[in-house]
Protein backbone atom coordinates (compact mmCIF):
# COMPACT_ATOMS: atom_id res chain seq x y z
CA UNK A 1 0.00 0.00 0.00
CA UNK A 2 1.10 3.26 -1.18
CA UNK A 3 2.26 5.56 1.81
CA UNK A 4 0.13 8.71 2.07
CA UNK A 5 1.16 12.34 1.81
CA UNK A 6 -0.04 15.45 3.22
CA UNK A 7 0.03 18.43 1.21
CA UNK A 8 0.02 22.05 3.38
CA UNK A 9 -0.50 25.16 1.85
CA UNK A 10 2.09 27.65 2.51
CA UNK A 11 0.67 30.68 4.51
CA UNK A 12 3.47 31.82 6.76
CA UNK A 13 7.02 33.35 6.53
CA UNK A 14 8.41 29.79 8.46
CA UNK A 15 6.91 27.79 5.62
CA UNK A 16 8.13 29.91 3.06
CA UNK A 17 11.53 29.57 4.23
CA UNK A 18 10.92 25.76 4.42
CA UNK A 19 9.93 25.84 0.73
CA UNK A 20 13.48 27.34 0.08
CA UNK A 21 15.68 25.08 2.44
CA UNK A 22 13.82 22.27 0.91
CA UNK A 23 15.70 22.57 -2.38
CA UNK A 24 19.28 23.27 -0.55
CA UNK A 25 18.58 19.94 1.03
CA UNK A 26 17.46 17.75 -2.08
CA UNK A 27 20.60 19.50 -3.99
CA UNK A 28 23.01 19.79 -1.19
CA UNK A 29 25.31 16.92 -3.26
CA UNK A 30 24.78 18.50 -6.70
CA UNK A 31 27.70 20.52 -7.77
CA UNK A 32 25.88 22.12 -10.77
CA UNK A 33 23.13 23.55 -9.01
CA UNK A 34 22.64 27.59 -7.96
CA UNK A 35 20.85 28.03 -4.77
CA UNK A 36 18.74 31.06 -6.31
CA UNK A 37 18.94 34.10 -4.40
CA UNK A 38 15.91 34.52 -1.95
CA UNK A 39 15.07 37.52 -3.35
CA UNK A 40 14.58 36.52 -6.95
CA UNK A 41 12.20 33.86 -5.80
CA UNK A 42 10.28 35.77 -3.28
CA UNK A 43 9.54 38.74 -5.63
CA UNK A 44 7.17 36.50 -8.37
CA UNK A 45 4.98 35.83 -5.19
CA UNK A 46 4.78 39.28 -3.57
CA UNK A 47 1.47 40.31 -4.28
CA UNK A 48 3.12 44.35 -3.65
CA UNK A 49 5.54 43.26 -6.38
CA UNK A 50 4.33 41.31 -9.16
CA UNK A 51 1.76 43.14 -11.11
CA UNK A 52 -0.12 39.71 -12.28
CA UNK A 53 -2.00 39.32 -9.04
CA UNK A 54 -3.81 42.47 -10.36
CA UNK A 55 -5.87 40.16 -12.29
CA UNK A 56 -4.64 36.65 -11.49
CA UNK A 57 -3.65 34.61 -8.17
CA UNK A 58 -1.04 32.13 -7.13
CA UNK A 59 -0.37 29.34 -4.07
CA UNK A 60 2.19 27.17 -3.13
CA UNK A 61 2.37 23.99 -1.26
CA UNK A 62 4.77 21.69 0.72
CA UNK A 63 4.57 17.80 0.84
CA UNK A 64 5.17 15.74 3.42
CA UNK A 65 5.31 12.15 4.16
CA UNK A 66 3.74 10.98 7.10
CA UNK A 67 6.92 11.43 9.31
CA UNK A 68 6.71 15.49 8.79
CA UNK A 69 9.41 15.05 6.34
CA UNK A 70 8.83 17.59 3.21
CA UNK A 71 9.54 15.50 0.44
CA UNK A 72 8.14 17.96 -2.34
CA UNK A 73 7.00 21.50 -3.00
CA UNK A 74 4.91 23.39 -6.29
CA UNK A 75 3.43 26.29 -6.87
CA UNK A 76 0.40 27.17 -9.22
CA UNK A 77 -0.80 30.24 -10.77
CA UNK A 78 -2.54 31.99 -13.48
CA UNK A 79 -3.71 35.70 -14.89
CA UNK A 80 -6.49 36.44 -16.66
CA UNK A 81 -5.20 38.73 -19.35
CA UNK A 82 -2.30 35.83 -20.41
CA UNK A 83 -4.75 32.87 -19.63
CA UNK A 84 -7.07 34.09 -22.71
CA UNK A 85 -4.32 34.34 -25.08
CA UNK A 86 -3.88 30.54 -25.38
CA UNK A 87 -6.34 28.50 -27.30
CA UNK A 88 -8.45 27.62 -23.71
CA UNK A 89 -7.65 29.11 -20.85
CA UNK A 90 -4.18 28.13 -19.21
CA UNK A 91 -2.60 28.30 -16.14
CA UNK A 92 0.99 27.61 -14.95
CA UNK A 93 2.60 25.73 -12.37
CA UNK A 94 6.18 25.83 -11.48
CA UNK A 95 8.91 25.74 -9.08
CA UNK A 96 8.66 21.94 -8.65
CA UNK A 97 10.81 20.27 -6.66
CA UNK A 98 10.32 16.42 -5.55
CA UNK A 99 12.50 13.63 -4.51
CA UNK A 100 12.39 10.41 -6.77
CA UNK A 101 9.16 8.96 -6.10
CA UNK A 102 6.43 8.89 -8.83
CA UNK A 103 3.23 9.10 -6.29
CA UNK A 104 4.92 12.12 -4.82
CA UNK A 105 4.94 13.80 -7.92
CA UNK A 106 1.69 13.15 -9.20
CA UNK A 107 -0.14 14.53 -5.76
CA UNK A 108 1.80 17.63 -6.58
CA UNK A 109 0.67 18.16 -10.21
CA UNK A 110 -3.05 16.59 -8.81
CA UNK A 111 -2.80 19.79 -6.61
CA UNK A 112 -2.05 21.84 -9.05
CA UNK A 113 -4.55 20.56 -11.92
CA UNK A 114 -7.52 20.55 -9.42
CA UNK A 115 -6.57 24.69 -8.25
CA UNK A 116 -6.64 25.48 -11.43
CA UNK A 117 -9.73 24.24 -12.70
CA UNK A 118 -11.49 25.39 -10.11
CA UNK A 119 -10.42 28.88 -11.27
CA UNK A 120 -11.30 28.40 -14.76
CA UNK A 121 -8.55 27.42 -16.43
CA UNK A 122 -8.53 23.89 -18.88
CA UNK A 123 -4.85 23.14 -19.57
CA UNK A 124 -1.58 24.19 -17.28
CA UNK A 125 1.93 24.52 -18.81
CA UNK A 126 4.78 23.92 -16.52
CA UNK A 127 7.44 24.04 -15.41
CA UNK A 128 6.91 27.75 -16.06
CA UNK A 129 6.85 31.15 -14.08
CA UNK A 130 4.51 33.56 -12.53
CA UNK A 131 5.93 36.19 -14.74
CA UNK A 132 8.63 36.85 -16.96
CA UNK A 133 9.53 34.38 -19.47
CA UNK A 134 13.01 34.63 -19.16
CA UNK A 135 12.75 33.55 -15.54
CA UNK A 136 12.33 30.41 -13.88
CA UNK A 137 10.66 28.94 -17.42
CA UNK A 138 10.95 25.33 -18.28
CA UNK A 139 12.18 21.70 -17.52
CA UNK A 140 15.73 21.40 -18.01
CA UNK A 141 16.64 17.84 -20.08
CA UNK A 142 19.53 17.87 -21.62
CA UNK A 143 23.11 19.71 -20.76
CA UNK A 144 22.93 19.61 -16.92
CA UNK A 145 25.74 22.15 -16.63
CA UNK A 146 26.10 24.99 -14.37
CA UNK A 147 23.04 27.26 -14.91
CA UNK A 148 23.04 30.65 -16.27
CA UNK A 149 21.56 33.17 -14.21
CA UNK A 150 17.64 32.56 -12.86
CA UNK A 151 17.51 29.91 -15.49
CA UNK A 152 16.72 26.57 -13.92
CA UNK A 153 18.35 23.47 -13.23
CA UNK A 154 17.04 20.08 -12.24
CA UNK A 155 17.29 16.27 -11.63
CA UNK A 156 17.09 14.33 -14.89
CA UNK A 157 13.95 12.40 -13.54
CA UNK A 158 11.64 15.15 -13.13
CA UNK A 159 11.41 14.91 -17.57
CA UNK A 160 9.63 11.10 -16.46
CA UNK A 161 7.14 12.66 -14.20
CA UNK A 162 6.26 15.07 -16.26
CA UNK A 163 5.55 12.72 -19.19
CA UNK A 164 3.91 10.14 -17.50
CA UNK A 165 1.46 12.48 -15.92
CA UNK A 166 0.45 13.25 -19.65
CA UNK A 167 2.02 16.64 -19.98
CA UNK A 168 3.20 17.04 -23.54
CA UNK A 169 6.09 18.97 -25.10
CA UNK A 170 4.40 22.40 -26.17
CA UNK A 171 8.02 23.78 -27.15
CA UNK A 172 11.46 23.72 -26.23
CA UNK A 173 13.97 26.51 -25.68
CA UNK A 174 17.65 26.09 -26.50
CA UNK A 175 20.88 27.32 -25.24
CA UNK A 176 23.33 28.06 -27.41
CA UNK A 177 26.71 28.77 -26.29
CA UNK A 178 29.94 30.30 -28.52
CA UNK A 179 33.66 30.98 -27.36
CA UNK A 180 34.72 34.63 -28.57
CA UNK A 181 37.78 33.22 -29.97
CA UNK A 182 35.92 31.61 -32.15
CA UNK A 183 33.20 33.73 -32.94
CA UNK A 184 33.94 33.50 -36.81
CA UNK A 185 31.08 34.62 -38.53
CA UNK A 186 29.83 33.12 -41.71
CA UNK A 187 30.76 34.01 -45.24
CA UNK A 188 26.97 34.63 -45.98
CA UNK A 189 26.51 36.75 -42.90
CA UNK A 190 29.56 39.15 -43.16
CA UNK A 191 28.41 39.27 -46.96
CA UNK A 192 25.12 40.74 -45.99
CA UNK A 193 26.64 43.07 -43.47
CA UNK A 194 28.86 44.65 -45.31
CA UNK A 195 26.10 45.68 -47.70
CA UNK A 196 24.49 47.37 -44.51
CA UNK A 197 27.65 48.67 -43.53
CA UNK A 198 28.20 50.85 -46.75
CA UNK A 199 24.77 51.98 -45.83
CA UNK A 200 25.46 55.39 -44.04
CA UNK A 201 21.88 55.41 -43.17
CA UNK A 202 22.78 52.51 -40.96
CA UNK A 203 24.66 52.88 -37.46
CA UNK A 204 25.40 50.65 -34.46
CA UNK A 205 27.04 50.86 -31.03
CA UNK A 206 27.13 50.33 -27.34
CA UNK A 207 25.04 52.90 -25.24
CA UNK A 208 26.19 54.04 -21.89
CA UNK A 209 24.80 54.18 -18.45
CA UNK A 210 24.54 57.86 -19.29
CA UNK A 211 22.00 57.28 -21.87
CA UNK A 212 19.39 54.58 -19.35
CA UNK A 213 16.26 56.79 -20.67
CA UNK A 214 17.29 57.04 -24.11
CA UNK A 215 18.03 52.69 -23.64
CA UNK A 216 14.80 52.40 -22.09
CA UNK A 217 12.96 54.28 -25.07
CA UNK A 218 15.37 52.27 -27.51
CA UNK A 219 14.25 48.84 -26.15
CA UNK A 220 10.32 49.38 -26.06
CA UNK A 221 10.33 50.80 -29.04
CA UNK A 222 12.35 47.45 -30.88
CA UNK A 223 10.49 45.08 -28.33
CA UNK A 224 7.01 46.54 -29.06
CA UNK A 225 7.85 46.09 -32.88
CA UNK A 226 9.71 42.87 -32.86
CA UNK A 227 8.45 40.79 -29.96
CA UNK A 228 5.06 41.86 -28.99
CA UNK A 229 3.88 39.91 -31.82
CA UNK A 230 4.91 36.24 -30.30
CA UNK A 231 2.09 33.92 -28.24
CA UNK A 232 1.48 34.93 -25.17
CA UNK A 233 4.24 38.29 -25.37
CA UNK A 234 2.43 41.97 -24.40
CA UNK A 235 3.60 45.25 -25.31
CA UNK A 236 5.59 47.22 -22.65
CA UNK A 237 5.15 50.57 -21.43
CA UNK A 238 8.08 52.98 -21.45
CA UNK A 239 7.66 52.69 -17.23
CA UNK A 240 8.15 48.41 -17.85
CA UNK A 241 11.15 49.29 -19.69
CA UNK A 242 12.58 51.70 -17.21
CA UNK A 243 11.61 49.58 -14.34
CA UNK A 244 13.33 46.33 -16.15
CA UNK A 245 16.57 48.37 -16.92
CA UNK A 246 16.78 49.43 -13.53
CA UNK A 247 16.52 46.26 -11.46
CA UNK A 248 19.46 45.11 -14.03
CA UNK A 249 21.68 48.05 -12.94
CA UNK A 250 24.09 46.55 -10.34
CA UNK A 251 25.31 44.03 -13.32
CA UNK A 252 24.70 46.11 -16.16
CA UNK A 253 28.29 46.66 -18.18
CA UNK A 254 27.69 49.20 -21.28
CA UNK A 255 29.71 46.59 -23.46
CA UNK A 256 27.58 44.72 -23.75
CA UNK A 257 24.45 47.17 -24.88
CA UNK A 258 24.13 47.27 -28.30
CA UNK A 259 21.57 49.02 -30.45
CA UNK A 260 21.53 49.74 -34.54
CA UNK A 261 19.90 52.64 -35.91
CA UNK A 262 18.29 53.18 -39.28
CA UNK A 263 18.03 57.20 -39.87
CA UNK A 264 18.70 57.76 -36.09
CA UNK A 265 15.92 55.18 -35.32
CA UNK A 266 16.18 52.40 -33.70
CA UNK A 267 15.96 49.13 -35.52
CA UNK A 268 17.05 46.71 -33.47
CA UNK A 269 19.07 45.41 -30.02
CA UNK A 270 21.80 42.70 -28.54
CA UNK A 271 21.35 43.14 -24.66
CA UNK A 272 23.67 40.93 -23.03
CA UNK A 273 24.67 40.79 -19.06
CA UNK A 274 27.75 39.52 -17.20
CA UNK A 275 26.81 35.47 -16.57
CA UNK A 276 26.89 36.17 -12.81
CA UNK A 277 25.68 32.89 -11.55
CA UNK A 278 29.27 32.50 -11.71
CA UNK A 279 28.91 34.71 -8.59
CA UNK A 280 25.86 33.98 -6.70
CA UNK A 281 26.96 30.20 -6.16
CA UNK A 282 29.34 31.97 -3.60
CA UNK A 283 26.33 33.57 -1.99
CA UNK A 284 24.56 30.66 -0.78
CA UNK A 285 21.08 32.21 -1.74
CA UNK A 286 21.90 35.62 0.13
CA UNK A 287 22.36 38.84 -0.83
CA UNK A 288 22.49 40.50 2.64
CA UNK A 289 25.75 42.69 3.80
CA UNK A 290 27.91 39.52 3.67
CA UNK A 291 26.26 38.89 0.31
CA UNK A 292 26.89 41.71 -1.02
CA UNK A 293 30.59 42.24 0.05
CA UNK A 294 31.10 39.09 -1.59
CA UNK A 295 29.26 39.99 -4.78
CA UNK A 296 31.51 43.29 -5.18
CA UNK A 297 34.61 41.12 -4.83
CA UNK A 298 33.85 38.51 -6.96
CA UNK A 299 32.35 41.27 -9.15
CA UNK A 300 34.99 43.60 -9.16
CA UNK A 301 38.19 42.11 -7.67
CA UNK A 302 38.55 38.94 -9.21
CA UNK A 303 38.48 37.50 -12.70
CA UNK A 304 35.35 35.34 -11.84
CA UNK A 305 33.02 36.69 -14.91
CA UNK A 306 34.59 35.27 -18.11
CA UNK A 307 30.95 34.41 -19.68
CA UNK A 308 28.26 36.71 -21.00
CA UNK A 309 24.87 35.76 -21.80
CA UNK A 310 22.16 37.39 -23.96
CA UNK A 311 19.57 38.33 -22.22
CA UNK A 312 17.32 39.36 -25.63
CA UNK A 313 17.58 40.03 -29.15
CA UNK A 314 15.43 41.98 -30.93
CA UNK A 315 14.65 43.52 -34.57
CA UNK A 316 11.87 45.67 -36.21
CA UNK A 317 10.39 43.83 -38.93
CA UNK A 318 10.68 45.74 -41.82
CA UNK A 319 14.57 45.47 -41.18
CA UNK A 320 15.03 41.61 -41.18
CA UNK A 321 16.07 39.46 -43.72
CA UNK A 322 18.24 42.87 -45.01
CA UNK A 323 21.75 41.48 -42.91
CA UNK A 324 20.98 43.81 -40.59
CA UNK A 325 21.13 41.46 -37.33
CA UNK A 326 25.02 40.81 -38.79
CA UNK A 327 25.99 43.65 -39.16
CA UNK A 328 24.75 44.39 -35.28
CA UNK A 329 27.03 40.94 -34.26
CA UNK A 330 29.69 41.59 -36.36
CA UNK A 331 30.10 45.15 -34.82
CA UNK A 332 30.24 43.44 -31.30
CA UNK A 333 32.50 40.65 -32.54
CA UNK A 334 34.90 43.51 -33.30
CA UNK A 335 34.94 45.02 -29.93
CA UNK A 336 34.51 41.38 -28.52
CA UNK A 337 37.73 40.21 -30.16
CA UNK A 338 39.87 43.81 -28.84
CA UNK A 339 42.87 43.09 -26.31
CA UNK A 340 41.07 42.91 -23.16
CA UNK A 341 37.77 42.39 -23.66
CA UNK A 342 36.55 40.10 -20.70
CA UNK A 343 34.15 37.87 -21.63
CA UNK A 344 35.44 34.75 -23.03
CA UNK A 345 32.45 32.65 -23.88
CA UNK A 346 28.73 34.09 -25.03
CA UNK A 347 25.55 32.07 -24.20
CA UNK A 348 22.33 32.96 -25.56
CA UNK A 349 19.52 32.15 -23.71
CA UNK A 350 15.74 31.10 -24.49
CA UNK A 351 16.01 30.68 -28.13
CA UNK A 352 12.64 28.94 -28.80
CA UNK A 353 12.31 26.28 -31.52
CA UNK A 354 9.07 27.93 -32.73
CA UNK A 355 11.44 30.64 -33.64
CA UNK A 356 13.20 29.01 -36.55
CA UNK A 357 14.87 32.19 -37.67
CA UNK A 358 17.03 33.13 -34.66
CA UNK A 359 18.05 29.68 -34.84
CA UNK A 360 19.11 30.25 -38.12
CA UNK A 361 20.67 33.16 -37.11
CA UNK A 362 22.79 31.40 -33.99
CA UNK A 363 23.80 29.00 -36.16
CA UNK A 364 25.31 31.48 -39.47
CA UNK A 365 27.23 32.90 -36.06
CA UNK A 366 28.70 29.62 -34.81
CA UNK A 367 26.98 29.26 -31.76
CA UNK A 368 25.59 25.49 -31.05
CA UNK A 369 22.91 24.15 -28.48
CA UNK A 370 24.67 23.04 -25.13
CA UNK A 371 21.04 22.58 -23.30
CA UNK A 372 17.69 21.93 -23.51
CA UNK A 373 14.84 22.93 -21.78
CA UNK A 374 11.16 22.17 -22.66
CA UNK A 375 8.02 23.65 -21.49
CA UNK A 376 4.83 21.70 -21.03
CA UNK A 377 1.50 21.85 -21.57
CA UNK A 378 -1.11 19.35 -19.47
CA UNK A 379 -4.99 19.40 -21.32
CA UNK A 380 -7.47 18.90 -18.34
CA UNK A 381 -9.73 17.19 -21.07
CA UNK A 382 -7.75 14.42 -21.79
CA UNK A 383 -9.77 13.91 -24.92
CA UNK A 384 -8.98 17.54 -26.02
CA UNK A 385 -6.77 18.04 -29.14
CA UNK A 386 -3.23 19.48 -28.18
CA UNK A 387 -1.21 21.32 -30.46
CA UNK A 388 2.74 22.54 -30.24
CA UNK A 389 2.97 26.71 -29.85
CA UNK A 390 2.75 27.70 -33.34
CA UNK A 391 5.84 28.48 -35.44
CA UNK A 392 6.64 32.71 -35.89
CA UNK A 393 8.74 34.12 -37.61
CA UNK A 394 9.78 31.91 -40.07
Amino acid sequence: MAEKYTLHTISNKKEIREFHDFASRLYQNETNWVKPLLKDIEIVFDTSRNPLFRTGDAVRWLLKDSRGNIIGRVAAFFNKKISVSHPVPTGGMGFFECINNQDAAFQLFDACHNWLSNKGMQAMDGPVNFGERDRWWGLLVDGFTLPNYCMPYNFPYYKDFFESYGFKNYFEQYTYHMAVSDSDLSDKIKEKARRVFANPDYTFRYMTRKEMKQIARNFMIIYNKGWAGFPGIKTISITHARLMLKSLKPILDEKLLWFGFYKDKPVCFFIMLPEVNQIVRHLNGKLNITGKLKFFYYRHLTSELTKAFGLIFGIVPDHQRKGVEGALIMSFARLALSKGFPYKELEFNWIGDFNPSMMHLLNLIGAKIIKTHITYRYMFDRNAPFERAPVVNN
